[in-house]
């Protein structure tokens, strides 16, 4: 499903592809939209306090390109 993120304070970086890449990271100020395709490898990383609104259509999953990333591993979902 799309991903729609406003960011609401703060900055959020921004990338894409599969792996993170510092240099890569567009950031979005407070206020920004973006737009993120189903489908579509992105990163993301706040800059400083940061609050974002998510919204997407449900069910909502989150796919890791590297499962070991997933923050929920080891934990009982």
């Amino acid at each position: 499903m799309d991903e729609e993120v406003t960011v609401i304070a703060g900055t959020l970086a921004f990338g894409l592809g599969e792996n993170f890449v510092e240099a890569a990271l567009k950031p979005f100020p407070a206020g920004s939209y973006i737009l993120m395709p189903a489908k579509m490898s992105h990163f993301a990383k706040a800059q400083g306090e940061t609050v974002v609104q998510i919204n997407a259509q449900g069910p909502f999953v989150l796919t890791y390109v590297n499962p070991a990333d997933d923050p929920r591993q080891g934990s009982s979902q």
